[in-house]
């Protein structure tokens, strides 16, 4: 027998705020692409500004093979998104919400 220690109401709001399973799978590959410290070190440098692969590798001080791969990862889980200008191909944060997750993340871990 399973009762809950709850009242009802409070258990109603519970159930209705429960994300779908196609909601938890998107957030699951999420907060996976995020669980790489190589991958968190990009991303950081990508809140700041568009760079290409060349300059991610330098300022980060990952050789280009492994930021290519990451980037790659991070595309996948569209929190990336890239553009290309001639031979040139520059990457970016997906949309407004992802340095702010970052933002909160840290505040979040150093509280």
């Amino acid at each position: 027998m399973n009762t809950l220690l709850l009242d009802s109401m409070t258990a109603a709001k519970v159930e209705r705020s429960l994300p779908n399973s196609a909601s938890l799978f998107a957030l699951s590959g999420f907060f996976d692409a995020l669980s790489d410290i190589t991958r968190l070190k990009i991303l950081s440098a990508l809140t700041v500004s568009p760079m290409c692969v060349t300059d991610l590798s330098v300022l980060t001080e990952i050789n280009q093979t492994t930021v290519s791969h990451q980037l790659r990862i991070l595309r996948a889980a569209k929190i990336v998104d890239c553009r290309r200008q001639g031979k040139i191909v520059f990457y970016m944060v997906s949309g407004p919400a992802i340095p702010t997750v970052m933002n909160d993340a840290v505040r979040a871990v150093l509280a």
